[in-house]
């Protein structure tokens, strides 16, 4: 026994082990790196949210004929038209009622009758934009009936952004707007309601 605790001390005293580097692999030092990643992004602060810009607010906006008709989507303008009086923003579906689209001719008018007729011809459109408006008489109980489909879909689909009157009505509003009548005055700028689609 002797011998072996001689052994022992002399290995003890005078040499030293042979240090393992078996911790330093590839996936250590991924593992290591991905750890230090992953803390360092627990512990930055986080980066503020940043929101949209709000919209520019809509005035529901009285129009005749002539007034809706620049809102065709040409010149930066946004796609209007209007279906049995009422006047919806159709920017949205500018694809499709914009400039270059199979409703484009309908775009800043009066789209009532050509919706109702499935048809696209310019004679389905108001010629007199100064005139009454098309009061939809001679359509049968079909031509109704698609007209008040497209009109609860662009409902549903769209904003409405006001009404249109004829050019004489618009008329008639604005006298009595001077005489203390009410009602809203030339350009409809009255703020009135907004419906959300």
């Amino acid at each position: 026994m002797d011998y072996i605790e001689h052994k022992m001390v002399e290995k003890a005293s005078g040499e030293s082990l042979p240090v393992d580097n078996s911790f330093i692999t590839p996936l250590n030092v991924m593992l290591l790196s991905f750890l230090a990643y992953t803390l360092y992004n627990f512990m930055s602060p986080p980066k503020p949210l940043v929101l949209p810009p709000e919209p520019a607010p809509i005035v529901f906006r009285t129009f005749t004929p002539r007034t809706l008709l620049p809102y065709n989507g040409t010149s930066g303008m946004p796609v209007y038209l209007a279906v049995r009086g009422r006047v919806f923003d159709v920017s949205a579906g500018r694809n499709f009622y914009g400039p270059g689209g199979p409703y484009a001719n309908f775009a800043g008018r009066d789209a009532s009758r050509g919706l109702a007729s499935h048809s696209f011809d310019e004679e389905m459109l108001t010629k007199d934009l100064d005139g009454p408006l098309d009061r939809l008489e001679g359509l049968d109980e079909e031509q109704k009936e698609a007209m008040q489909g497209w009109e609860e879909r662009f409902e549903g689909k769209y904003l409405e952004v006001g009404r249109l009157v004829s050019q004489e009505e618009m008329g008639n509003m604005t006298s009595q707007t001077q005489t203390g009548g009410g009602g809203e005055g030339e350009g409809g700028n009255k703020a009135a309601h907004v419906v959300a689609a």
